[in-house]
């Protein structure tokens, strides 16, 4: 395998687990997919050592086709899923976002929410998110049977990183800006088999961003 961002992250985990893990997903019948997708920096950090995201530039990260391409993979979308920290991120800027181009297909799509500790997830005025206290990995095959379309993860580190860990993930699209910063939180906090990434797109923008999508057996 080529040594790509992902590839140097994908990392390994207990024989033992992965064989759990696949004789799991063997068994079940999916019909969505989980796809993870992040904004990382050059040198392959997802936010800095204290979960900052200072280094994320609208300008590029929310440009003109990033817009459209979103709004288009919206259409194959079924169901946005997030762990805690994104959730609360997530509830102070969507809800009432109405002037972004996002929001409407965001506030209207079924939301889920993997914690242990909320005790709710409202979502302004709009229709609450599913809390789900639950087993990420468990929660996620449940929802892709639930399911017919893709099922996204955007940030949520820690949520991503055990779906990974547990072979819950389909697909991870890496959205690579162009910034280093020297030190923080990697995209994935887990240990975990090997598992091998096909490379289905390499796109360049004109802001600089480079976008990544790598389908994983």
């Amino acid at each position: 395998m080529s040594s790509t961002p992902l590839s140097r992250l994908l990392q390994r985990a207990s024989p033992v687990l992965a064989a759990r893990n696949v004789t799991h997903r063997r068994s079940l019948e999916r019909m969505g997919r989980i796809i993870v997708e992040q904004h990382v920096t050059a040198d392959g950090f997802a936010a800095g050592p204290d979960g900052e995201l200072d280094w994320v530039d609208g300008s590029i990260t929310d440009s003109e086709p990033m817009v459209q391409r979103m709004l288009a993979e919206f259409e194959n979308t079924s169901a946005i899923l997030l762990g805690r920290v994104t959730y609360e991120m997530f509830i102070t800027y969507w809800p009432t976002a109405d002037q972004d181009p996002l929001a409407g297909s965001i506030n209207a799509l079924p939301r889920h929410v993997v914690s242990t500790t909320l005790a709710g997830t409202p979502w302004g005025d709009h229709k609450p998110a599913v809390l789900e206290p639950g087993d990420a990995c468990e929660t996620a095959d449940r929802l892709t049977a639930m399911y017919d379309r893709d099922i996204i993860v955007w940030g949520s580190l820690t949520l991503a990183s055990a779906l990974l860990a547990g072979g819950c993930v389909d697909q991870v699209r890496l959205r690579v800006t162009p910034v280093v910063i020297g030190a923080g939180r990697p995209v994935w906090s887990s240990t975990f088999e090997h598992r091998r990434a096909q490379l289905v797109e390499n796109t360049r923008l004109d802001t600089g961003q480079v976008l990544l999508t790598y389908d994983l057996d």
